[in-house]
């Protein structure tokens, strides 16, 4: 009876060191879940801001265009948004600071 004793404590203490490293490994591939999907975040973002970046050269090779073809009108419009923008960009900065 003794000898069944003996072997049950250490079935159980084998289930317990067992158990454990489950645990440790469920840990180990939930982080690594988390550090694939912030990757993916990160590899969309450096995609989206590379797109933008293009758009915005493209934008500024027609502004240019525009305001070097001398049509006033086109440069006061121009003007325009540009002081609309510093505005808005200003009290925005005033608002959050």
């Amino acid at each position: 009876m003794s000898e069944a004793y003996e072997r049950e404590r250490q079935n159980n203490a084998r289930l317990d060191e067992l158990s454990a490293k489950v645990s440790a490994l469920r840990g180990v591939t939930i982080d690594i879940y988390d550090n694939a999907r912030a990757q993916d975040v990160i590899d969309s973002t450096n995609d989206t801001f590379s797109s933008m970046g293009t758009q915005i050269k493209g934008s500024a090779g027609r502004l240019t265009r525009m305001a070097a073809s001398g049509n006033k009108v086109a440069v006061l419009k121009l003007a325009g948004i540009l002081v609309a923008v510093f505005l808005v960009l200003y009290y925005v900065w005033k608002l959050m600071f």
